[in-house]
């Protein structure tokens, strides 16, 4: 024959069924070790059945001899730990350079990874790269997945060049802070669709069996009709670092990025996307307007010489069939604290994370992965195997969902969606030329302090 058929049975808790694919018997003439590196770039393998992209490995399990040589560009500890995340999957895979903006920080990273798997690491010295154009010499670095975990406010641009170059994405949440970063990442996501490239995103409750299970129950009914929402980050509090001697505005600014709006883009955007995107989730669709509350007073005793970010907001979304979501977001010591969703129907409520009280009450029995760890096995094996998929759009919606409560928040003002995303402001003018000695977009005045957004003053269109 022609051709040869695999038959290969996927059981992720993404997708769980059995797919043909067809290859041809060229293909596997060819060796191991020469393979891999040319299937990736440039194989033209038919398929049935499946969408196998011409741009992954050409065996169809996660554990075979292929290698997927992956780089970090984010060094803090969410990018050290997605990672060591990939290191322990299932495939062969290989960490082959890292980037930062800070010299420290990649160096502090290796060493981390090393005790986690030093045989999972090819990195040497001229693959080690820093500052704020760093992300370019390691996408650069010849390899099939490149992990962004930078602050939120630099990610559009990382993510446009990644898909330009051709790599698979994984990207951390949030995918940007402002409109005009939401819309640059929706039209790298096209491109990355055309170009038949993977892109997860750090919304993991999206591969966690209790969420997965549970939406599904409410969308088929089990609560009736949805009418309202109820999400919730809310915690303690967060890390500040000190301004260090000799550090420029810009250093100190992306040293302490969590607590500047342009490059963090609040809690809401940080942490609460969590909840706010397992709502639009649960809904099928984004809300269209928003009003919003908030303020800082707590955060760091209210010195605006530190921060500039709300320590909590209040939220009202509404959709298009006039039901509601409602979300708290806040950092607020020896205050309640709580991270979950809720949802309320006709016939009944439910906690997304696993039960619900209805028509017939349930309980998630499946085992609780760890929802980190668990999209990086799905990313892998999807990778390994030749099934592609792309979260890139619900993550740059869900961000954008985040970003429409802070302005509401900010401003006061019911703001739309639409209004928002085709004219919300630019909060990071110029970023691709930004530099350790460049002005950040928000510098303190004269008295040190730096502006903090005022409701009923605040113009989320200025």
């Amino acid at each position: 024959n022609k051709h040869t058929v695999i038959m290969h049975k996927w059981n992720t808790p993404l997708q769980s069924n059995l797919k043909t694919v067809v290859l041809s018997r060229e293909f596997f003439r060819m060796s191991n070790n020469s393979t891999r590196r040319s299937f990736i770039k440039t194989s033209s393998a038919a398929l049935v059945g499946t969408a196998l992209s011409s741009s992954v490995a050409k065996n169809a399990h996660a554990g075979g001899n292929d290698e997927i040589r992956f780089v970090l560009i984010g060094c803090g500890g969410r990018g050290t730990s997605a990672a060591a995340q990939i290191m322990e999957t299932k495939g062969n895979v290989k960490l082959v350079a890292v980037a930062d903006a800070f010299p420290k920080k990649a160096a502090s990273a290796i060493e981390k990874l090393k005790r986690r798997g030093a045989s999972k690491m090819d990195v040497p010295e001229d693959h080690v790269f820093h500052g704020l154009d760093a992300y370019k010499k390691a996408i650069d670095v010849d390899s099939d997945l490149v992990v962004i975990a930078t602050p939120p406010g630099f990610k559009p641009q990382q993510f446009e060049y990644a898909v330009n170059k051709g790599r698979h994405i994984f990207i951390e949440k949030p995918l940007a802070t402002d409109a005009p970063g939401v819309r640059r990442v929706l039209e790298s996501v096209e491109k990355s669709k055309q170009k038949n490239l993977l892109v997860a995103v750090g919304l993991q409750r999206h591969h966690q069996p209790e969420y997965i299970e549970t939406v599904k129950r409410i969308q088929d009914g089990a609560i009736g009709d949805v009418i309202t929402q109820r999400v919730y980050w809310n915690g303690g509090g967060i890390w500040y670092r000190n301004r260090e001697p000799d550090q420029s505005e810009m250093a100190f600014q992306v040293n302490n990025w969590y607590h500047f709006i342009w490059i963090c883009g609040d809690q809401i955007c940080e942490q609460h996307i969590h909840n706010l995107d397992v709502a639009c989730w649960v809904k099928g669709a984004y809300p269209v307007e928003c009003n919003g509350m908030g303020g800082r007073d707590q955060r760091l005793r209210g010195d605006r010489t530190k921060s500039q970010i709300f320590d909590h907001t209040f939220c009202e979304y509404t959709f298009a069939d006039g039901t509601k979501l409602f979300s708290q977001g806040r950092h607020l010591q020896d205050a309640w604290t709580t991270v979950s969703e809720f949802a309320d129907g006709t016939e009944g409520t439910a906690d997304v994370s696993g039960s619900i009280k209805g028509k017939q009450n349930w309980n998630f029995q499946g085992e609780r992965l760890n929802g980190h760890q668990q999209e990086q096995h799905d990313l892998i094996e999807s990778l390994m195997a030749g099934k592609i998929y792309n979260e890139g759009e619900y993550g740059a919606k869900s961000t954008f969902a985040a970003i429409l409560g802070r302005e509401a928040c900010y401003s006061g003002q019911v703001i739309r969606w639409d209004d928002l995303l085709a004219r919300g402001k630019d909060l990071t003018p110029g970023i691709d030329a930004y530099t350790m000695d460049s002005a950040p977009p928000s510098i303190p005045g004269p008295d040190g302090k730096y502006a903090v957004p005022v409701p009923g003053q605040y113009n989320p269109f200025a």
